[in-house]
């Protein structure tokens, strides 16, 4: 039998997919999991305004799914890490077989 989780990490796993139950910042995610983005081609991209994406991302790095990094006076946004992208990516794909009718598979 597999060891039961802590309190610690069931709060961590509950507050990011608190953050993830966000449409926009799925959307944003998902993004996130393929590259480096600022915030004005992230607007762009889920045709939302400047300051709202602005504020999901905050609240996405505050919660440790995002990481920032600096080029010049732009500020760029990425996924956090592997486990971050594969959340992300097994949470869509699950989708998929939801909405497609794809046979679930093991």
């Amino acid at each position: 039998m597999q060891e039961q989780p802590t309190g610690a990490q069931v709060e961590a796993a509950v507050e990011a997919f608190r953050m993830l139950s966000d449409a926009t910042r799925l959307r944003l995610m998902w993004l996130l999991t393929t590259g480096e983005f600022d915030v004005g081609s992230l607007a762009v991209a889920v045709g939302a305004a400047r300051p709202s994406v602005s504020q999901h991302l905050a609240k996405l790095r505050l919660a440790g799914l995002v990481q920032t990094r600096r080029d010049g006076r732009r500020v760029l946004y990425r996924a956090r890490d592997a486990h971050v992208r594969a959340l992300i990516g097994e949470a869509l794909y699950h989708a998929d077989h939801e909405v497609s009718g794809i046979p679930r598979h093991d």
